[in-house]
């Protein structure tokens, strides 16, 4: 998890604004504590927080490359999951790499193909490439929106950013709330309309869709992914081997790390398949898988079965952790402590979300975060399965 932020102004010297740009990026710290870096021209400025995952030492950004005429930089938050066949793609067109990293090789792809470029992706990515000499800026957000990008457009300007605290960071963006935005915070939430953002004159840039800016013509918006519906012809045991197939195939390819990974295991269906795959893989390569549960104190003694929960998550998840042989361990939460992280909670999502279920959640990560970077979960899995 990175954090990328920018500010594109026709008419304002940006080195003049450095304390502005300053306070941008420091409130992305949190999403990249590794490193930070600035891409400065008079008009143009794109910032990066960077959460090394693949290739620590050469994957700096924003990062530069020349192409043609034209001189791009990129900021960058993501993953791609098919670097190596996209590094191939083009290699056999003339580009040569620096480094392993998926940062140059999602460059060298937009300075080749252009936006025709989002197609190819197969990956969680939101980023934004600055043309220098046609002073326009390119940006795009993957298929599902699991990647955030906010922005704020006024008379030849746009202010973007991965969250929302670093938009407002920006004195050019007011800290209001309309009605609009109290709509969707006490009707929708913690859900939200694509492409809305609560704050007046802010926007959020949809999931599958791109967009260009520049001073003198705006932002124009493009939708460039859509899911679409088609009839089922599989039969039962057809549509298990290729269920079974894709959802093995993305796994593996998430697994792809330099960083301690682990994953999180409920004990229910979705976290327990990708612990099972991922501790498969492990396997083959000598590792062992290390896995994560959540619980709560007394938990035991006051829990009631119900329909829905017949039993505690722990017995799920300790039948599953030795039926995968992983290195299991369980964070024990109280409720003092979910009170206390409510507020660090609601500054992370930006505005209010699930309470006590974003507090807890915040919690894990925090103790996971002290021995692994990455972490697999199986978290809207029931989601994407209605919507498919």
């Amino acid at each position: 998890m990175c954090g990328i932020a920018g500010w594109i102004d026709g008419e304002r010297y940006l080195p003049d604004q450095q304390t502005v740009l300053d306070n941008m990026s420091k409130t992305l710290q949190r999403r990249g504590p590794d490193d930070s870096g600035q891409y400065l021209e008079p008009n143009a400025c794109l910032l990066h927080r960077r959460l090394a995952v693949v290739d620590p030492e050469n994957g700096r950004q924003p990062m530069i490359a020349q192409a043609g005429n034209e001189t791009y930089a990129l900021v960058y938050n993501g993953e791609l999951y098919n670097t190596d066949e996209l590094r191939s793609q083009l290699e056999h067109i003339g580009c040569t790499f620096q480094t392993h990293s998926d940062t140059e090789v999602l460059l060298n792809a937009y300075a080749m193909w252009g936006k025709n470029c989002l197609s190819k992706l197969n990956g969680i990515f939101a980023f934004a490439v600055w043309e220098k000499n046609s002073r326009r800026l390119f940006a795009a957000r993957d298929r599902m929106g699991v990647k955030p990008f906010y922005y704020y457009e006024y008379p030849d300007g746009l202010i973007f950013g991965s969250e929302i605290k670093a938009l407002l960071a920006n004195p050019l963006v007011e800290p209001v709330v309309d009605e609009d935005g109290l709509n969707q915070i006490f009707l929708l939430g913690p859900g939200a309309i694509p492409g809305k953002a609560v704050y007046r004159g802010m926007k959020e840039l949809a999931p599958g869709y791109c967009m260009t800016f520049t001073p003198e013509n705006g932002v124009h918006l493009h939708r460039w992914w859509k899911l679409l519906a088609r009839e089922h012809t599989e039969d039962e045991k057809t549509s298990i081997e290729h269920v079974r197939a894709l959802l093995t195939d993305s796994i593996r390819r998430q697994l792809v790390s330099d960083v301690p990974l682990c994953t999180l295991l409920s004990g229910g269906l979705d976290s327990s398949i990708i612990s099972a795959v991922a501790a498969e893989e492990y396997r083959k390569q000598g590792r062992q898988l290390t896995t994560y549960s959540v619980d709560y104190v007394d938990n035991a003694k006051y829990f009631q079965r119900n329909r829905f929960q017949p039993a505690p998550d722990s017995e799920y998840v300790g039948e599953m952790a030795d039926a995968i042989g992983s290195h299991h361990q369980n964070v024990i939460l109280d409720n003092a402590a979910q009170a206390d992280a409510l507020l660090d909670a609601v500054r992370a999502r930006d505005y209010p979300g699930m309470a006590d279920i974003d507090s807890s959640l915040l919690l894990f990560c925090r103790e996971i975060k002290k021995d692994f970077t990455v972490g697999l979960s199986g978290e809207c899995a029931d989601e994407f399965e209605h919507i498919g």
